[in-house]
């Protein structure tokens, strides 16, 4: 698999993105809050998660901050998405994600990069809890 984000992984759609705030479930892992939908893997639509990431304005005014933090959490997601896209193709499921920042300050890289990753394995327990029935 290829370390890319390419543009078809990023949720765009104004649609996509009032059902998934709407209809999908919810986790934080500090310093995100995870909002995820999952749903059937279409045909037309090829990659397995479509992800967006968000900085609150409120706390992060300045742009070149907002877009700093947005910079490091596509790195760390972008490194360690590859075990999340076999597993999701290995049981045919497409994801809808949002990432948002819930820190107060800027973290450092290693501590973003860390939490991803529980972040990621958090939503595949999630999946196994939801669809297979299986608790922890």
């Amino acid at each position: 698999m290829s370390y890319t984000f390419t543009k078809e992984e990023r949720l765009c759609s104004k649609r996509l993105i009032e059902s998934l705030f709407r209809n999908g479930s919810s986790f934080v892992v500090y310093p995100y809050r995870i909002v995820f939908q999952y749903a059937p893997l279409m045909q037309h639509n090829a990659v397995p998660v479509q992800c967006m990431i968000s900085v609150s304005k409120r706390r992060f005014r300045k742009a070149v901050d907002r877009n700093a933090i947005k910079r490091r959490i596509r790195e760390a997601y972008r490194l360690q998405k590859s075990d999340l896209h076999t597993f999701l193709q290995e049981h045919s499921l497409h994801l809808r994600l949002a990432f948002q920042y819930v820190g107060k300050e800027k973290e450092p890289y290693t501590m973003l990069y860390q939490r991803m990753g529980k972040v990621l394995t958090k939503l595949k327990d999630e999946h196994t809890q939801i669809f297979m029935g299986e608790a922890d």
